[in-house]
């Protein structure tokens, strides 16, 4: 098997280009069920919560690790009712149109690729994403 290796300095650039190819205040949108196929496919399940983010969303990579910056915290969409659970996260453009990263979600310290204090959402309820991290793989 081939083996593939970065600096830091490599790793800390694609990582950064992630957050400057999505842009500025992008969208958080979490949803009920399965994650669609790919970023290209169409949304899938019930939109739980649309999340503006912050102008400066990430933390500058360092040794191949960028995490959230800022606080990432919205409401409950009126589809979520009385409680629906979360079931994946999309990041999309600041219009909303163009899909750029999408994953699990599970409760703090559930080990998802985004955690949340509340995996349940409820209609109007607050909900904050606790973390989000990016490590570039081939140290």
């Amino acid at each position: 098997m081939a083996v593939l290796q970065f600096s830091d300095a490599v790793r800390d650039a694609r990582n950064n280009a992630f957050e400057t190819t999505v842009s500025t205040s992008p969208k958080l949108r979490l949803f009920s069920g399965a994650m669609p196929a790919n970023c290209a496919a169409a949304d899938s399940g019930t939109l739980l919560a649309d999340i503006s983010l912050p102008s400066d969303w990430m933390a500058a990579s360092a040794a191949g690790v960028k995490q959230k910056l800022g606080v990432w915290t919205g409401v409950g969409h009126a589809n979520a009712g009385v409680g629906m659970d979360v079931g994946h996260f999309r990041i999309k453009t600041t219009a909303g149109t163009i899909t750029h990263c999408q994953g699990d979600v599970t409760v703090t310290g559930g080990g998802g690729a985004m955690t949340v204090d509340s995996i349940t959402v409820i209609a109007t309820q607050p909900i904050n994403v606790t973390v989000f991290t990016l490590t570039d793989p081939n140290s």
